[in-house]
Formats: C-alpha cells, structure tokens, sequence
C-alpha cells in the first residue's frame, strides 16, 4: 500500500479563499494563522519533540522546570497529563487556574492498540504499576491502561521498559491519532466476518508518531472490527471499518466518519462505501488527511471531525475523499447487520475457531492494579497461551485456553474478585476517573460506580436484563452517558437542605447499535451522590414492572412518561 501525501502547513494548496468557513483556521483554504493558544503551541512546536526534553532535561531537573506549553500541551503527545491536586473539591473545578489544579504527579496513558497484549506486556505493566504508580493501572474505555501518580523522574525509565517489550505511549493524548480501537477477538472468533488486525497494524506503522499527522485540529479517534457484535463503538469515533459482507466482493469494512460525544453529541454517518482489508490504511490516511487540513481550527469546542462532517454531510464528505485525497472512487457497500446480541464485551467462556476458549472477565468499572495484573499474566501463562486482550467495555479477556483448563482459570479468575459470570450491574455499569485525578471532574465516580454496583446486586438480585450505566464526572463524556441505558453527568445539585452537595443529571434510553441515540434527558431529573442508589433501584424496578415482552430498558424509557422515569 503506498503512503498517502503529506500536506503539511506550508504546502497545502490556498483553495476557497471565500465561503461558509472562512475564519475556521482551516489549513485547506489558506489559513496557517494560529487563531488560538493550543495552535500556538503546536506552530511553535510539534509535540512529538518533547520527549527529548523530557529525557534530558525535566526527568533531571524536576516537575517546577517544565515549560507550561510543554507541561499543559506538547507532553500529551507522549500520553502525559498533570493530575488533579488532591483536595480541591468539584466546586472550585471551574474556578481555578490550571497551575492551581496541577498536582506534581500525572497521569500516563499506555495505548493498546487493538487490546492486543501478551502475557509478557502484562506482567511489565503491573511492574511498572507497583515500582511507579502506587499500584494504579485502570482499564480504559478505549482499551487503554491508565497509571497515576507518575512523577517525571521515573518516566524516561518507564518508557525504557515499556518499549523493551513492543508497547509505547507516543500519541496515547494530544491533538493526534490515538489508539486504533479493535476487536479483542480479532482473528479467533467463530463468527467473525473478517480480521482487522492487520489494518491496525499499517495504520499504526504509517501514521502513529509521523510528524504529517501529529498536528491535527484536536483528537482523533479511530476503529476497525470485523467482528458481527460492533465491538469497538463504532458509531461514536472520527472514523471507524465495521465488518461487513458485500454480496460481490465478500467481507470488508463499512466505513463511517463523524461520531463522538463530549457536550456536542453526534453519531457517526455511514459513506456507503465497502473497503477491503488491504485499503483500510489508504482510506484512514485519507480520513485524517481531510481532518488535519479542512477541520476547524478557530475554537477548541469546534474542532473535531464531527462538527466538518455534520456543516458538509455524508455525500460531501465522500466525494472530498474520493477526489482530493484518494485519487479514485470506493466501491458502494452494504450497512452492517443488526447484532444478536446485546452485551459486546465478550465477557464469558467462548469457544475459538481453533476449538479453543476465550474467556472475559469484569472488574469493577476498569478499577484494577498493578498486583493484580501480574496475576492475571500469571494464569494466562498458566492456562492459555500468553495472549490477553482489553475491550472497549473496561473488560479483559484470556485468549486460547484448552477446553479442559477452562474451570481452573475460571476459579482463579473469580479468586481474584473478577467476575467471569458476573451480574449485569458489574457487567454494565463503566466510570471515567473523576474526581480523584481528573482535573475537569466535578464529581466522584470510580468508588461510587463500585458502590452502587455492590448495592444493586443485593438490593436486586434477581434482575437478569442487560443494563449499562454509565458514570461521568463532567460533561465532557469520557465514560459514553449519552448512548448509556442510564447516563450520569457527573454536576453540583441541592440536596433536601438546600446545600450543594456531589450528583448527577441523568440521562436514559441511550444505545448503541444499529438502533443508536442518545438518551433522554427528563426536565430537573437529578440526584444527589448519596441518592443514587435508591433512584436506580426504582428506575429498574419500575421497567420490571411496566415493560412489554421483550422489550429493552431503551425502548421503555423512551416512551414511559416522566413520573415513572423520576
């Protein structure tokens, strides 16, 4: 496959010097003008050029050396973020300068493209949890694992060992191409219509880390899976390839462009164009290429691909991409094929196409650590063949386990406190980190999301029906609220004394699927941090008592009227 064209600033072509986007800070029509502090920054320069400083200069000199274009910007490219001081409370979240907000640790983000991890990787990771992270290494929403308390002396020797053994955390942040979502099942599935690992894998060698595409307009999140269960969200990332089967051609990718979330939803449009395996990297270039000079540069809450895709519109889109970008035209293709199922997170024991099992496992809300880790390496090793995979769920999955050593990883599994058969509050409640390092965070989320599952499951022990719940901290919908059966943005409310205590506003009925929306939101519809509890159990109860056969929580919260949903 050949490499698209670099356009970068000073050679992309000064085109439509006139029109509806006049003053976006698009690089396509002539406008290389910083228009802000965050393109500033990455005009003065690129991102991907601190690491040099961070390896010879701030791991020597300390955390108060750091230059705050690279400490709030340029370090993100290299998965870094200042954490929040501990202390300050969701109040203030707004009201303080970020030096205010910056703790001297940060956060560091290990991208796991496509889940894959060998046992090896595995037992690194929970190393360097223990040696570097007090023991924090939560599984993200995007596969990810995510590690705080990081202080800048130990990340050169981090980065050592990380690398030694083929993992990395270049553009795991920053205004960039972050992790390729994939399914976790790739190539071992029974009822996979294709393979996305290898599309991954040339996506990540010609774009991750290439200095043509690290100075985009904001993030860049992308997907590909063959897997018939829409695994990897596909619906809300800038660009996602959803398995399909043309009637001609055979299996392939849908392709789809413009979703995310945030405080500006939107759901990605499908192009209606059929991509074989071995033109995935050719059309993400062309993609990001569209992203980094059409995409609006003048505000930071305008600048992901959504917004371009929603001012243009699907057919637009695609022509830009067959004529400037691709040189040819794609071919027409089917939409994907509705799922069977409504779990995605392969969580459960599952038979292989080889005769083997794969076996999914739930923490709780992604809450792991290093020690625990370890000894999930430890029984992958033990029981399957060194291969682990994450999912988009905050789940893990052991891969290739013998049929006759499935009960004993299962035991050790459950030794663990990880829920092979879990109930569905464990399996489909999620939480972003909240208030306990995220620095936009005005609330608690990752001990309320493991409270509220442990109250659930004895409050409801007999509800059977598959339900997510998704908690966020802010607005910015980092845990998916919007697409969640329940959905809890993460605010300040007034409590029954009339103070101003942690809660959430909630939103209900959201999916994803081929049937995907956001949820809905009920007027005045919040409750406190210590309410929540109850309100879930009565919102649950009330779907068992006045749902139709058949019907899914989404349906019901979308026609029940508000009494029964407050």
């Amino acid at each position: 496959m050949a490499d698209t064209p670099s356009r970068s600033p000073a050679a992309a072509p000064a085109r439509r010097k006139s029109g509806r986007h006049r003053g976006e800070g698009q690089w396509a029509v002539g406008h290389f003008t910083p228009l802000n502090a965050n393109e500033q920054v990455k005009k003065d320069d690129d991102g991907l050029n601190v690491r040099t400083r961070i390896e010879t200069i701030y791991s020597r000199t300390g955390f108060h050396s750091i230059d705050p274009g690279d400490l709030r910007g340029r370090m993100r490219w290299w998965g870094l973020y200042t954490q929040r001081k501990p202390g300050i409370d969701g109040g203030r979240t707004a009201v303080l300068a970020p030096e205010e907000l910056d703790d001297e640790f940060f956060m560091l983000r290990v991208r796991v493209d496509g889940g894959r991890l060998t046992t090896a990787q595995l037992r690194v990771i929970g190393e360097v949890s223990q040696e570097f992270a007090r023991g924090t290494a939560d599984i993200t929403d995007r596969q990810n694992i995510q590690y705080h308390w990081i202080r800048i002396e130990d990340v050169p020797e981090i980065w050592r060992r990380l690398e030694a053994v083929g993992l990395s955390t270049t553009e795991a942040c920053g205004d960039t191409p972050r992790v390729i979502l994939g399914s976790p099942v790739a190539g071992i599935a029974e009822d996979e219509i294709l393979d996305g690992t290898p599309a991954i894998e040339e996506i990540h060698r010609r774009f991750i880390g290439n200095p043509d595409f690290s100075n985009l307009p904001r993030k860049f999140k992308s997907a590909v899976s063959g897997s018939p269960l829409l695994d990897v969200a596909h619906e809300i990332n800038d660009v996602a390839f959803v398995g399909v089967r043309h009637p001609e051609h055979g299996p392939g990718f849908d392709l789809w462009v413009g979703g995310g979330l945030s405080t500006n939803p939107r759901i990605g449009v499908r192009l209606g164009a059929w991509v074989p395996l071995d033109e995935v990297a050719d059309v993400f270039g062309a993609v990001i290429g569209i992203f980094r000079d059409y995409g609006y540069r003048r505000l930071r809450n305008r600048a992901r691909l959504k917004f371009l895709v929603a001012d243009w519109g699907a057919e637009r889109f695609r022509q830009v991409l067959e004529d400037e970008y691709l040189g040819r035209r794609l071919t027409d293709g089917p939409a994907p094929e509705q799922p069977l199922h409504r779990w995605r997170d392969h969580v459960g024991v599952h038979r292989q196409k080889d005769g083997r099992f794969y076996v999914g496992f739930a923490p709780r809300v992604g809450r792991v650590d290093g020690a625990t880790l370890t000894k999930i390496a430890e029984l992958a090793e033990q029981h399957g063949s060194g291969r682990v995979r994450t999912t988009a769920e905050q789940k893990m999955i052991v891969l290739d386990v013998p049929e006759e050593q499935v009960p004993s990883l299962v035991a050790g599994l459950e030794a663990l406190d990880l829920r092979v058969a879990p109930s569905p509050f464990r399996r489909g409640t999620m939480a972003c980190t909240g208030i306990e390092f995220c620095k936009l965070a005005i609330t608690e989320t990752k001990a309320r999301g493991a409270s509220l599952i442990d109250e659930l499951e004895r409050r409801l022990p007999e509800f059977d029906e598959p339900v997510t719940i998704n908690i966020n901290g802010c607005p910015n919908a980092c845990a998916r609220i919007q697409v969640a059966d329940i959905g809890l943005k993460g605010q300040l409310v007034t409590d029954e004394r009339g103070e101003q205590v942690e809660g959430f506003q909630v939103h209900l009925g959201g999916a994803l699927g081929l049937e995907a929306g956001f949820g809905r939101k009920v007027r005045g519809l919040k409750v406190t941090s210590a309410e929540l509890p109850d309100y879930v159990e009565r919102v649950l109860r009330r779907f068992q008592a006045e749902r139709t056969e058949g019907e899914r929580f989404a349906q019901w919260a979308a026609r029940a009227d508000e009494e029964a949903l407050s």
